[in-house]
């Protein structure tokens, strides 16, 4: 049911995002960059997304071409390409985040405050518990 569930959350937002040509698979990468502290290596934003390494390059090739994200130079290891959002790419990120959010109000809007803690409570736990069992997060 969570399954499901997460995919027909992502599937609406998805939906919702067409207007921008972003499926989920351009969509989540662009949000982890935005999110994180300092440029990425793909390997470390493919873990981070439990992608394979040769999926995760033609979703950056593609967001790339879309100016969205460029490619650095790592000044300790000059093999290391960290891939940087460009501020096209900062500028849609918070436009999905701001879509996102109103989906996430829409959605709960009829459930009710108590139900609603109580499910993230349980999916704290949940997630916790498969995190100590060798899951990732």
């Amino acid at each position: 049911m969570i399954g499901r569930t997460g995919r027909q959350w992502r599937r609406a937002l998805d939906l919702r995002l067409q207007p921008f040509d972003l499926t989920e698979a351009a969509w989540l990468p662009l949000l982890q960059l935005s999110r994180a502290d300092e440029p990425m290596r793909g390997k470390d934003l493919a873990a981070a997304l439990a992608l394979d390494k040769s999926s995760l390059v033609r979703v950056l090739k593609g967001l790339e071409e879309a100016g969205l994200v460029a490619r650095g130079e790592d000044a300790d290891d000059h093999r290391a390409k960290p891939i940087i959002i460009t501020a096209k790419g900062r500028r849609l990120a918070e436009r999905v985040e701001r879509m996102s959010r109103d989906l996430e109000r829409e959605l709960i809007a009829d459930i009710a405050p108590a139900d609603l803690a109580a499910t993230r409570d349980t999916l704290e736990r949940l997630s916790a518990l498969l995190e100590r069992l060798g899951g990732r997060e």
